[in-house]
């Protein structure tokens, strides 16, 4: 089924829904970023719920092996090193089986207890939603599947977006290297060690003061977390790319790790102020209080870093020409759920929903005929994007999860 809508039918400009249905489709325009919001929904605190590590192998586990724990990277650090022994996980579609595993998990230990939840997410997926309002180039696609009241999200990328993401331009391949390599020289495998890398001392035998150890991003620690949006319940998943200090089993003391090339002049100045937005959101959403920022020379040498505080970054651009509003981002993933909630509900359960995310515009949505149903499904077991085994455990069957190492 396509996503088409005729040219006559335009989203509305001032930002409220537009119920009309064209070619099947319903819409909602993106609000106006001229004016400040009337009310902002409530956002709760995130809390921890469980955390899971995933394995060179990528072997899912409920355990911490994969923590990092931040450390100072050396001044001058080359962002280059170790290119060549980066294992890189290819790029695939955009999964929540893990979160979903970590999940069922977790609801074990409430007594049978079964919590309303509003939205399951990624948190990428979330931060792209709230954000959207603000993104003015790249249009993207959403899978939605809604069971028992509960929303599931899962970004769709089709076939050619996943070979352009697997073929990317040598260039562009090292700069995104280069945020992971800031990663190795930022952490370590236990509390406070090369910590004197002010000092100039070497790891092991790498050739590379400071260097934590070759990149392999089928590693990853990821944090769940439990939080509300207006009335929503939302449960999140994310990566953390360190702590600082010893892990006290809460989000208080996560680090997100950034880099970004040095600024130079007013554009420059202008350009990372806009790069906060996500930043801040990609924290704020999983309970992060610190973002550290490396950077960088355009040959991917460190020149400095500095430290953020998540719920400070809102105040470095508020009054500046063209400034991101947090609470424009917040009232619009409100009024969002709001209205694909009203869009999905009823309806057989294993129903497919396509969103598409068009910049400057807004939204639209169908529903997936059976034929882009099974190419959602990706010859898996699956109903819709939902891994079999999660389908049958919420629908009262035996589950059996293949993705987690149960030993």
């Amino acid at each position: 089924m396509g996503l088409k809508r005729s040219a006559e039918d335009d989203l509305s400009p001032t930002g409220k829904v537009a119920r009309a249905k064209v070619e099947g489709d319903d819409a909602l325009a993106f609000p106006s970023l001229s004016h400040p919001v009337s009310h902002s929904p409530a956002f709760q605190r995130p809390s921890q719920l469980i955390t899971f590590s995933y394995s060179p192998s990528r072997v899912l586990q409920f355990d911490d092996s994969a923590l990092r724990y931040f450390v100072n990277p050396p001044h001058g650090a080359d962002l280059n090193h170790g290119y060549k022994n980066w294992t890189r996980r290819p790029e695939e579609r955009g999964r929540i089986d893990g979160l979903l595993s970590a999940w069922s998990r977790f609801k074990t230990t409430l007594n049978g207890q079964n919590p309303e939840i509003g939205v399951i997410s990624w948190r990428g997926v979330i931060t792209k939603i709230l954000t959207a309002p603000y993104e003015e180039r790249d249009a993207w696609e959403l899978n939605v599947m809604c069971v028992d009241g509960t929303m599931y999200f899962e970004e769709h990328l089709s076939d050619a977006r996943l070979k352009e993401k697997n073929d990317m331009e040598p260039r562009h391949r090292l700069q995104s290297y280069y945020g992971y390599s800031f990663e190795s020289y930022c952490t370590s495998s236990t509390p406070n060690e090369r910590n004197q890398h002010a000092s100039g001392s070497s790891s092991g035998s790498s050739g590379a003061v400071g260097w934590g150890g070759d990149v392999d991003t089928n590693v990853q620690w990821c944090s769940v977390v439990k939080t509300k949006l207006g009335d929503t319940r939302i449960i999140i998943g994310g990566e953390v790319d360190c702590v600082r200090g010893g892990y006290t089993g809460n989000t208080d003391n996560f680090v997100e790790l950034k880099t970004s090339l040095s600024i130079r002049g007013a554009q420059d100045e202008a350009r990372f102020e806009k790069k906060l937005l996500k930043f801040y959101f990609q924290s704020f959403l999983l309970g992060v209080p610190e973002i550290f920022v490396g950077f960088r020379k355009p040959s991917g040498h460190l020149t400095t870093t500095q430290v953020f505080q998540t719920v400070q970054i809102p105040r470095l651009v508020r009054g500046k020409p063209g400034a991101w509003d947090p609470n424009i981002c917040l009232a619009w993933g409100d009024q969002f759920i709001t209205f694909l909630t009203n869009t999905v509900r009823g309806g057989s359960r294993d129903n497919v929903w396509r969103i598409k995310f068009t910049p400057k515009i807004g939204v639209s949505v169908v529903l997936l005929d059976d034929v882009n149903v099974r190419d959602v499904e990706g010859g898996e077991r699956r109903v819709g994007f939902l891994p079999r085994w999660y389908w049958e455990e919420i629908n009262g069957g035996v589950a059996y999860d293949s993705e987690v190492n149960k030993e």
